[in-house]
């Protein structure tokens, strides 16, 4: 199957007054119509900041490259602003983190919903209020038409979320974003928002690439997962493969402070990633994540190292052997 993105060797540097902020630093995914693509790690990993880079919507200071980025066989690299216009909310749609920072509070929802319809579509704008009903119904908004006339202000939390993937879903796009849409959602909802998500993508068949720092999430929904670190992707691979047997120690690290029924006992200390990220800004040598790691050594300091691939889509960057990692994480998981 052809992927709807495909991208290599992502760049994304911003120039500051103490050196270059190297935000994003070699990134290669693909996504698949109708599979889920997760970018997971701490907050300032870069996550965000890939999917803005895709969209063209980076602040006007950052530079980005890739050698590859490609939507639906275009070259993205080397649009212009207009023809990303073009592309942007009709083919690839992004669903923002804030859904009340994101809409506008002077325009009614109507308003905002029927904008992209009415932008890369030639219909009516009576056509575009009766998609905009059909979606707000879609998405389990009850009595949509009279939700039309409202402004963000009067709905709550869930329901502008919902609007948000309506809006994302108005020109029926090959592939959307959604930039950790369940954040600002209590539990009940959230479990609502991703399994609406999950129906709406199968029934229009889109590729999505879902951001989140919640572990539990991404192995809900996720057919491929990367794990990032410092603006690199330090794993990735199949949702199963890498829960079930994370490599990198990152990862490792990451599944440790998660709560395991059957297995975390009571009272007992939750794992744990001690130390700080470091900054990116200015020349990176060597693994970023060497001092935070248990099983640091001296070459991890010297030596610059590409994704280890050990099967088809399964891969890691780091030193260790895959059956040191293997094992490191079986220790982890007696303790």
């Amino acid at each position: 199957m052809i992927p709807v993105l495909e991208v290599k060797g992502l760049n994304v540097d911003i120039p500051l007054a103490a050196g270059i902020l190297h935000a994003v630093r070699d990134v290669n995914f693909s996504v698949k119509r109708g599979k889920t693509y997760c970018l997971v790690g701490e907050s300032g990993c870069g996550k965000s900041l890939t999917a803005l880079a895709i969209m063209g919507l980076l602040p006007q200071r950052a530079l980005r490259k890739a050698t590859v980025l490609y939507f639906e066989g275009k070259d993205l690299s080397t649009a212009k602003e207009r023809e990303m216009s073009d592309i942007r909310g009709q083919k690839m749609s992004m669903i923002f983190q804030e859904p009340m920072t994101s809409l506008n509070p002077c325009y009614t929802i109507g308003n905002q919903l029927e904008e992209a319809l009415l932008r890369h579509k030639k219909v009516s704008r009576s056509e575009a209020r009766e998609r905009a009903v059909f979606l707000l119904d879609k998405v389990g908004i009850t009595a949509a038409a009279s939700r039309l006339k409202q402004y963000p202000h009067q709905l709550s939390g869930g329901l502008r979320q919902r609007m948000m993937i309506a809006m994302a879903l108005m020109c029926g796009p090959s592939l959307i974003i959604a930039d950790e849409p369940t954040t600002a959602l209590d539990v009940t909802i959230q479990a609502q928002i991703l399994s609406l998500l999950a129906s709406l993508q199968q029934e229009f068949e889109m590729g999505m690439i879902l951001i989140t720092h919640d572990l539990g999430i991404v192995a809900r929904v996720a057919d491929r997962v990367a794990v990032m670190y410092c603006g690199q992707v330090v794993e990735t691979g199949e949702v199963t493969e890498l829960f079930e047997n994370p490599l990198h120690p990152y990862t490792q690290g990451l599944l440790a402070c998660i709560p395991v029924p059957g297995r975390t006992q009571r009272g007992k200390h939750l794992g744990s990633i001690p130390g700080l990220v470091p900054t990116p800004i200015g020349d990176l040598t060597g693994c970023t994540f060497r001092n935070r790691c248990q099983y640091v050594f001296a070459d991890c300091a010297d030596q610059d190292f590409d994704l280890r691939e050990i099967s088809a889509g399964r891969a890691y960057r780091c030193l260790l052997s895959p059956e040191v990692c293997a094992r490191n994480a079986s220790e982890r998981q007696l303790r």
